[in-house]
């Protein structure tokens, strides 16, 4: 590939838009013949030809090899990405597909797996089949991002396809502390796809990237622009908070924090006169008087129902407990996924239990989470306390 095949791809008029460069780069590549299977290319990532030579440049990368947990977005271009983090002993995390499940899973390829089953566990079949949600509380740090383009500047500004999912996973990331603003971002494209970006199409939600990987380049951008600081609630739509139920229980958490939270389309809620407002908190950071998960109690009440007088919404049900399981067994595993609930009700001899969660968010979020739990042998079966009993 040679950089004169990219000169028909810089913006050709005064007032391009984001739509416009994106055209121009699906055109070509499809014209051009520069990608592989899923085609065409147009609303997708394209999924490059050489995308795995491209992708070859990612562990020679300092910040690569520095990092211990490492976020790779799901899409076709990035597998060899995900085989390497996986080959190198690394934590990866990849996204659910649009983000309606949850944040983030984690892989988890079998005991002693060969590189084949590491290439198996990078594919999106694999990515399903080997993957463990993570949960909102379970305080992950991420040392490197990878995100799919549509197009990037050698300045590290950076177009996706126009859904924001990646902008967003960006923005959730940072509400919850797996990142800070020294966290590098690596995108990795075609070499077709690096192009001039005008400055006046930046928006302040946009994620900005530090390196970019071609299959001929290594880009170095010492892009300045400061990446987003959290959920733009005043950009996020109710259907949207329908579509993702992560954002609910995020939202919840800012609001009770004293940040605006403001839906697009909504009114602002300005504060009563006197009264007083909670301090806003760092990403990551909990009131001092609050408990963390290793803190939190989680009571055994042998026999009681889950909770008289609160919202059986905010209850989940897990059945299906092996009968020789210990309430410790379960603790362990809700600790590890990041889900501890305020409190857990222990029926052993009906093989179940009850967590109660703050909110219906949370206990939707956690539902999510723990689905395909396995305690021993046997996998557990996870609902809302409501739906179990509507059942």
């Amino acid at each position: 590939m040679s950089r004169g095949d990219c000169v028909a791809m810089e913006p050709r008029a005064v007032g391009v838009s984001k739509q416009d460069i994106r055209e121009q780069i699906w055109d070509h590549m499809e014209s051009q013949n520069l990608a592989d299977f899923p085609r065409p290319v147009h609303h997708r990532i394209p999924n490059f030809k050489g995308a795995s030579h491209a992708a070859e440049q990612l562990p020679r990368l300092q910040a690569f090899k520095t990092a211990r947990t490492i976020k790779v977005n799901p899409d076709a271009p990035q597998k060899n990405a995900r085989f390497f983090v996986l080959e190198s002993n690394k934590t990866l995390l990849v996204p659910t597909p649009r983000l309606r499940t949850g944040l983030f899973n984690k892989i988890t390829p079998p005991p002693g797996a060969t590189k084949d089953i590491l290439r198996k566990c990078a594919t999106s079949q694999g990515v399903r089949n080997y993957s463990v949600p993570i949960g909102l509380d379970s305080r992950v740090l991420v040392d490197l991002v990878v995100v799919g383009s549509v197009a990037v500047s050698e300045k590290g500004w950076r177009i996706g396809k126009g859904e924001g999912y990646a902008d967003l996973e960006y923005a959730m990331m940072v509400s919850i502390g797996a990142v800070s603003k020294e966290t590098p971002v690596v995108t990795i494209v075609h070499d077709c796809q690096v192009v001039d970006i005008p400055e006046e199409l930046l928006e302040e939600h946009d994620v900005a990237v530090d390196y970019i990987l071609t299959p001929t380049r290594v880009i170095t951008t010492g892009c300045e622009r400061p990446q987003p600081m959290g959920i733009t609630w005043s950009k996020i739509s109710r259907e949207m908070m329908e579509k993702i139920p992560v954002l609910r229980s995020l939202r919840a958490r800012e609001q009770q924090a004293g940040k605006d939270v403001t839906l697009q389309g909504e009114h602002q809620h300005l504060p009563e006169p006197g009264r007083q407002q909670a301090v806003p908190l760092s990403a990551g950071r909990r009131p001092p008087d609050t408990p963390g998960p290793e803190a939190n109690s989680m009571e055994a009440a042998r026999g009681s129902p889950a909770g008289e007088g609160a919202p059986l919404a905010a209850d989940v049900y897990v059945g299906n407990l092996p009968r020789d399981a210990r309430v410790s067994d379960l603790k362990r595993a809700l600790r590890e996924l990041g889900s501890v609930p305020l409190r857990l009700t222990w029926q052993g001899p009906q093989r179940r239990a009850f967590l109660r969660y703050p909110d219906s968010a949370a206990a939707q979020q956690a539902v999510s989470c723990l689905q395909g739990l396995r305690l021993g042998t046997d996998t557990l079966r996870v609902a809302l306390a409501r739906q179990q009993r509507d059942k």
